[in-house]
């Protein structure tokens, strides 16, 4: 799943190549729906009536939004950095855990979650491509992405427990897939076709949605199901190094500044996961 994930942010960044952050986020979902659109079919009789909402909310919170914001957001910030942005989700699904689910939180869980947060503001105010100005505001979009990742993992923990992986996945993408349809079939494809890779990069675009969207995150819900929530999202540990990975091959400029904030990240993600606090928030 890292490495499944980890390689989506180089996938957008090829995808953007030729399309719009748009296309890339609405090819990705509508995809996904095709190909999963004969599962949801063959389930559809046995959803009930009380998973609707929670499927509504993993379908556009979970997916839609965060779809769009990342896209939107590599247009201005490199994969690498978003790979390593990405990597708050597990610090997000503590934090919304206590807050709306009702998740017993430790107190050093609390304290690695504002560690976290010290080291994605200094990825986001000094990262290599750009100083403190209004492209700043870019990163943001994929904190808020992380906080949309955060709920939807708390969604399927706590009401979606008796659903499989592919159905979750499923009617997720049954409920946002046919809006990204109609959004293709109107758009405007003329810049696209003027680029020289447009095949080469909506291949691109369909591996993110086939391996992505639809295969890691069946996986990745079979884990929320079978674990916690907080050790699910922990799979994020891996993502930022696939993430640096790529972009090095890529080219990218990676500081050492930034090696260190996420490293800030992640010894805040392994204090939220830390099981040996006696004093718990309630």
């Amino acid at each position: 799943m890292a490495l499944i994930w980890g390689s989506s942010f180089i996938f957008m960044k090829r995808g953007l190549e030729s399309f719009t952050d748009t296309q890339v986020a609405a090819f990705r979902i509508f995809i996904s729906f095709l190909f999963l659109f004969p599962f949801a079919i063959q389930r559809y009789g046995k959803l009930k009536k009380n998973q609707i909402k929670p499927l509504l909310i993993v379908g556009f919170i979970g997916n839609g939004i965060p779809a769009l914001l990342f896209t939107k957001a590599q247009t201005q910030v490199s994969s690498s950095l978003a790979g390593m942005l990405n990597s708050m989700v597990p610090l997000f699904a503590l934090l919304t855990g206590y807050l709306f689910y009702k998740v017993q939180t430790k107190r050093k869980n609390i304290i690695g979650v504002f560690i976290g947060l010290v080291g994605a503001t200094g990825l986001i105010l000094f990262n290599s491509n750009t100083s403190y100005s209004a492209t700043s505001f870019y990163p943001f979009l994929i904190v808020l992405a992380t906080i949309c990742y955060s709920v939807s993992v708390n969604e399927i923990k706590q009401n979606l427990s008796d659903l499989d992986g592919v159905s979750i996945v499923a009617f997720a993408f049954f409920a946002i897939g046919p809006l990204a349809g109609i959004y293709l079939f109107f758009t405007d494809y003329s810049f696209a076709l003027s680029t020289p890779d447009y095949l080469q990069n909506f291949v691109y675009i369909f591996l993110l949605a086939i391996l992505s969207s639809v295969v890691a995150t069946i996986f990745f819900n079979k884990l929320i199901k079978q674990t916690t929530a907080l050790f699910a999202a922990s799979v994020t540990y891996l993502i930022p190094v696939v993430a640096i990975l790529w972009g090095v091959i890529d080219g990218e400029q990676i500081s050492l500044y930034q090696l260190l904030s996420v490293g800030v990240i992640l010894a805040g993600v392994k204090m939220v996961n830390a099981k040996t606090q006696t004093s718990t928030f309630r």
